[in-house]
């Protein structure tokens, strides 16, 4: 498994606004200038991140992009898989493959699926709280109202 710019930097970002949550909506330019990453990469990658509802957006004046969520209800298993499409090791053990014409006599298919299961259990156990920083946890909470 090896997880894309674009899986790292969605994780950053989600990091970023759950640090700043206080804040309510956070432009794209100023989380942008925070983490050293271009608007125009960053817009893409909001914009999956609201699609699928992790995030709110709003245009215009005094809009921006805020979590849907507390930071403890997201894990980060579920943004990667949101950006990644899959963490499994191995292409046989995806969702909706058929496997391989092996997969009966296969003696690494138990080691392949163990390790699928241990990526699995170990980030689906790490939330972005987790991550975030001790001091922003006593800041203000609250999720986004859109």
């Amino acid at each position: 498994m090896l997880v894309s710019t674009k899986g790292r930097y969605a994780l950053r970002v989600m990091i970023d606004l759950a640090e700043h949550r206080s804040d309510g909506r956070t432009p794209l330019r100023k989380i942008a200038a925070r983490q050293g990453i271009s608007e125009k990469y960053l817009e893409n990658i909001l914009t999956t991140l609201v699609r699928h509802g992790l995030l709110s957006g709003l245009r215009g004046k005094g809009g921006g992009y805020c979590l849907t969520r507390e930071p403890e209800d997201f894990t980060i298993g579920e943004v990667l898989r949101l950006t990644e499409g899959s963490l499994c090791p191995v292409a046989c053990l995806e969702h909706g493959h058929d496997g391989c014409d092996r997969a009966e006599h296969c003696r690494t298919v138990r080691v392949w699926r163990e390790l699928d299961s241990l990526i699995e259990n170990y980030l689906n156990g790490v939330t972005l709280a987790d991550l975030v920083r001790d001091e922003s946890l006593e800041e203000p909470s609250g999720p986004c109202i859109s």
